[in-house]
């Protein structure tokens, strides 16, 4: 097989082209991207004329993206995004997907979002589930056990931006901060301009689960 630039030159293979361009779209590696983000994986190894074409097209039609994914609208209002910070784990958010189909004990996922960096932490949660056990989540899962010790590397953030969900306003959990200096700050209800970093992030994990568990919910977990 010939290369050009680097990339594998696939010939005028029609089957082979869509088996290609299935296998990266419908993967959990791509997760049933947009048309852009499936161009530019398949493109990291293959070229062939057309490709972006085919690729769109391919998109297009892909029968679990039209039945899984939200229809996008342009914003009623303008966003009131907060500052944006200059070191990575200084300013985070924090919000609850729940409501998922009972898998491996699990029905919700915790997601903690670090504001500069855009990363993204998902944690599954079994409901009913207190300000405690989610303290003990955040502070043992999150800062000691992922990606080297982060916590150890990085210590508290200054501020956690969230809404006004039952654990983030009760008492022990604004105790436990208010005694780590760490500032609460909560968005008002029905006005997500402060929190829609998270909204978007929950958007986008809720669409991959959708495509990629739909027809399988009790295996979300896994």
């Amino acid at each position: 097989m010939h290369k050009r630039k680097g990339k594998l030159v696939v010939g005028q293979n029609d089957e082979l082209r869509h088996n290609l361009i299935k296998m990266v779209h419908t993967s959990p590696f791509g997760g049933h991207s947009g048309v852009e983000v499936t161009y530019k994986k398949l493109a990291c190894w293959f070229y062939w004329k057309g490709i972006k074409k085919e690729v769109r097209n391919w998109v297009r039609a892909c029968g679990i993206c039209q039945r899984c994914k939200p229809i996008l609208q342009s914003p009623a209002r303008s966003l009131q995004p907060l500052p944006i910070l200059g070191a990575i784990w200084v300013d985070i958010s924090m919000d609850f997907i729940e409501g998922l189909p009972i898998s491996g004990g699990k029905d919700t996922i915790f997601v903690a979002v670090d504001r500069l960096s855009k990363y993204p932490y998902f944690l599954p949660l079994s409901y009913p589930f207190s300000a405690v056990g989610v303290a003990q989540i955040y502070l043992e899962h999150i800062y000691k056990l992922y990606f080297e010790h982060i916590y150890k590397l990085h210590g508290l953030p200054k501020a956690i931006v969230s809404d006004r969900d039952k654990v983030f306003v009760s008492r022990f959990w604004t105790e436990l901060f208010c005694l780590q200096q760490v500032a609460l700050h909560m968005s008002t209800s029905y006005h997500p301009q402060t929190d829609g970093q998270t909204e978007v992030v929950n958007k986008c994990l809720k669409t991959f689960l959708r495509c990629m568990a739909g027809e399988r919910r009790k295996e979300w977990v896994l």
